[in-house]
């Protein structure tokens, strides 16, 4: 891609990213530094802040306890590539036109993107890990980066060029970058660790580090409520045959498979848990920490054997909700509450983080920043937010059927357009968290589908039109 030049930066020779140890922290009205760390395939309930009492996730439960905890969060297309590509642009998969893994982001697109603002308007940036969109290097953004540390493809935990596990190797890459950072410039670090995603196809598709190996060997992780014979045959039958059900074959079939596929992921979680602790341990000891917006998220969820299937794609919560928790600047006013329960979405971070560094959002994106929520002690009232979202999945529509629906407070649509009828599926959350009783067929909820339908029809228009 061509190599964007950055304009002036707005700081002038003003010292905020490069705090040394012995230093007083940068002070509040300088643009704070940006860390963005996002988890690869993470469930919101798999770390101990989230309320799981087996996984040790001691550093990320510290990240909440000192930030805010987003009970609501969700991504509006569960898959790696079209979440990225939203987390990046702030926009849904049909404004920003990525569906496929070959798809390059292209320069025209990139030019919208947070990375690419906030290096213009003076930040330092860097890339770690995961990448995610585009298979060829060519396809890669790396000459609109300060730090580059990236590959194309879904990279492996372990290979030729070291024979340490990833998430170590990304732990370290993150304290290079902290350790080049100029001192006269904010910057913003975008970490993307493969944990806990799986290698696929490979004799252990969930291979942790060597030091995590006795890790929770003997715990007794129970399966998640929904993971029976009955719920798997209540999903609509392409969903049965579809690739969430090849995998589940050879990941949870059976009690014992189940449990060590589970354990092998906690593992996994636990060795990113490490990676962050390092990282802000590196953070305090520069003096960066006090000035540094934290967002921790992950790209979509992942089924443990939910409803008979493995992996994410489809609506159902445990594939679109993920964890998300946000540690303001310190000199920000921090929210009323610790634990906020406003529906949040993976195309609010990037307009999120330029509010933060007092960069224009460009109009074209469509997520909202979520520093109101984040501040609204200091605003005196709770701002109005959005009770409701579109979601669509059209990617891989020959292993994954194709979906599209509405996640509102209380409501849960579906809609598997790939079936002849249609099919669809309503959910009362309230009543059903774990949506297992489909309304749609109720003669009693014809009006409540009805208005579900046009919402989805309305909310896909504003997501941008027709394909």
């Amino acid at each position: 891609m061509k190599t964007i030049t950055p304009l002036a930066s707005l700081l002038g020779a003003a010292v905020v990213g490069g705090v040394h140890c012995g230093a007083a922290p940068a002070i509040s009205k300088q643009p704070p530094n940006i860390l963005m760390i996002l988890a690869d395939d993470a469930r919101f309930d798999e770390f101990g802040y989230a309320g799981n009492k087996i996984i040790q996730t001691p550093n990320i439960d510290k990240l909440a306890a000192r930030g805010v905890v987003f009970n609501n969060a969700y991504v509006t297309t569960a898959i790696c590539v079209v979440s990225r590509a939203s987390i990046f642009t702030g926009q849904h998969a049909r404004a920003h036109g990525i569906w496929n893994f070959a798809d390059p982001v292209g320069h025209e697109r990139w030019q919208r993107t947070y990375p690419h603002l906030l290096r213009a308007s003076g930040y330092y940036t860097g890339m770690i890990g995961k990448f995610g969109i585009g298979r060829k290097p060519e396809h890669l953004p790396s000459d609109d980066f300060d730090f580059w540390r990236s590959r194309p493809g879904n990279l492996s935990y372990f290979d030729k060029s070291s024979p340490e596990h990833l998430t170590k190797r990304i732990g370290d890459q993150a304290l290079e970058f902290l350790s080049t950072a100029p001192a006269n410039k904010p910057w913003c670090l975008n970490i993307g660790f493969k944990a806990p995603h799986a290698q696929d196809k490979a004799p252990r598709e969930f291979p942790p580090d060597a030091r995590d190996e006795k890790l929770y060997k003997d715990a007794a992780i129970a399966p998640p409520p929904t993971a029976t014979d009955e719920a798997f045959k209540k999903l609509p039958q392409s969903v049965q045959r579809s690739e969430g059900r090849k995998r589940w074959l050879v990941r949870f079939a059976t009690d014992e498979m189940a449990l060590e596929t589970t354990r092998d992921i906690y593992r996994l979680v636990t060795g990113m848990d490490r990676e962050v602790g390092r990282i802000l341990d590196e953070l305090e000891k520069r003096g960066m920490l006090e000035n540094t917006l934290i967002i921790f998220t992950s790209d979509n969820g992942f089924a443990l054997g939910d409803r008979g299937m493995s992996d994410k794609w489809y609506m159902y919560e445990e594939g679109v909700r993920v964890p998300l928790v946000i540690v303001p600047p310190r000199g920000a006013a921090k929210s009323a509450s610790k634990r906020i329960d406003d529906m949040t979405l993976n195309i609010d971070f990037a307009p999120t983080m330029l509010d933060y560094a007092g960069v224009k959002i460009p109009e074209k994106m469509q997520g909202v920043s979520l520093r109101p929520l984040l501040e609204k002690k200091k605003r005196g009232k709770t701002p109005a937010w959005r009770t409701e979202f579109f979601y669509e999945h059209r990617t891989l529509p020959k292993m994954i059927p194709p979906s599209e629906g509405v996640r509102s407070g209380k409501w849960k649509y579906i809609r598997w357009t790939s079936e002849t009828p249609v099919t669809e599926e309503l959910f009362d959350l309230e009543a059903d968290p774990n949506e297992l009783n489909n309304l749609a067929g109720n003669p009693t909820m014809a009006e409540t589908l009805q208005k579900m339908r046009e919402r989805c029809e309305t909310l896909k228009a504003q997501a941008g039109g027709s394909l």
